[in-house]
């Protein structure tokens, strides 16, 4: 198949591993941020492939499994409420909180709809006029922008029955925040090619300057990360750290500078809490104030809600790379895809899940 194929070739494989080999001298630790990245890894079988001492680990490259508690359970008290109707994509149905999920809600009869896009989400909110419509806005830099397209279009339209609860994060902070605290050492970051489609390379520069870990914006076949991992080999073998593009077919060095004017245009940077993480400053977006009214936090004047993390789950230590899947005590035991305990084994861009279907 023309344009896939190409990425699969066992030639080409063996002549990057042939390559990998050559240069890995050395221990070497790579995190892959992205979750599509994890899948692909794991499904191709790269961890088996490359030398024994390059380690891969899974960062918080999914938007789902790195969203707190406290936000999973105050989207569960938005949608206790009569008068709403929840608007979420699917992934975060099964995620579970406290004392409940949005799919146990839902057969408790509450309105609860999956949507492809936000634009179907305020679509509902023209059609259903006496129901107040909550889009759940969980996602990276790269739903951001049609996200901040349907706020505008709403705002337009001054329809007042339709909001977003904010969950948007940003992915370079986080990955400074990993460094930072020192709990692991990671040699290269693997950059995830459909957030850089919007913010380009120069988010990525500080990593370098101020860690002088390399990065490398990849693709998601199998051809494309071994290449990237090469790429930050070749960086750490000449001593010349910096942000490299993989992906180039389809990321450039500026992002997508309409998207990005979109996102500056409705969204104040803002520090947000991550699962792991905790609160990291400047790594999420909340509505500016000329957007307020389709504020669902503000709208609904949410009291803090009491949240706890699911008892023995490790979710926060994989999301850092502090911890495997299989180093947690819950992991295919009590906590499978049937039956999650954590959100990193209910996306399919969770770790958990990964290792779960793969490697189990």
């Amino acid at each position: 198949m023309k344009y896939i194929d190409e990425f699969r070739d066992k030639k080409i494989v063996q002549a990057l591993l042939r390559d990998i080999y050559r240069l890995a001298k050395k221990r070497f630790n790579l995190m892959e941020v992205c979750g599509t990245h994890t899948m692909t890894i794991f499904r191709s079988g790269i961890r088996y492939m490359l030398p024994e001492n390059i380690t891969l680990i899974s960062g918080p490259g999914c938007p789902v499994c790195v969203t707190a508690q406290k936000d999973i359970d105050r989207m569960l008290r938005l949608a206790q409420n009569k008068q709403v109707i929840i608007t979420t994509f699917g992934d975060m149905l099964k995620v579970p909180g406290t004392c409940s999920s949005l799919e146990k809600q839902r057969g408790n009869g509450f309105d609860i709809r999956i949507v492809y896009s936000p634009l179907e989400a305020l679509d509902i909110a023209r059609k259903e006029e006496n129901k107040q419509i909550i889009f759940l806005a969980v996602g990276f830099e790269t739903t951001a922008p049609s996200v901040a397209a349907c706020v505008k279009d709403a705002y337009r339209e001054r329809i007042k029955n339709f909001s977003i609860y904010c969950c948007h994060k940003l992915i370079p902070p986080a990955m400074l925040a990993l460094l930072e605290n020192h709990q692991i050492r990671i040699d290269g970051f693997i950059c995830p090619g459909h957030v850089s489609t919007i913010i380009g390379t120069k988010p990525y520069e500080r990593i370098v300057q101020e860690f002088k870990v390399p990065c490398v914006i990849s693709g998601f076949e199998p051809t494309d990360i071994l290449e990237s991992i090469l790429m930050i080999l070749e960086q750490k073998q000449q001593n010349n750290p910096g942000v490299k593009i993989q992906y180039s077919r389809v990321v450039n060095p500026e992002g997508n500078l309409t998207a990005i004017k979109l996102i500056k245009e409705v969204f104040d940077i803002d520090a947000a809490i991550w699962r792991g993480l905790g609160i990291i400053p400047q790594s999420g977006l909340r509505l500016k104030d000329k957007f307020k009214i389709f504020d669902a936090e503000r709208k609904f004047s949410l009291r803090v809600v009491k949240s706890s993390e699911p008892k023995n789950c490790c979710c926060g230590e994989i999301l850092c790379g502090i911890k495997t899947p299989p180093q947690c005590p819950l992991f295919g035991k009590i906590c499978n895809p049937e039956h999650p305990i954590g959100p990193c084994m209910v996306s399919t861009e969770g770790a958990c899940s990964a290792w779960y279907k793969y490697k189990h």
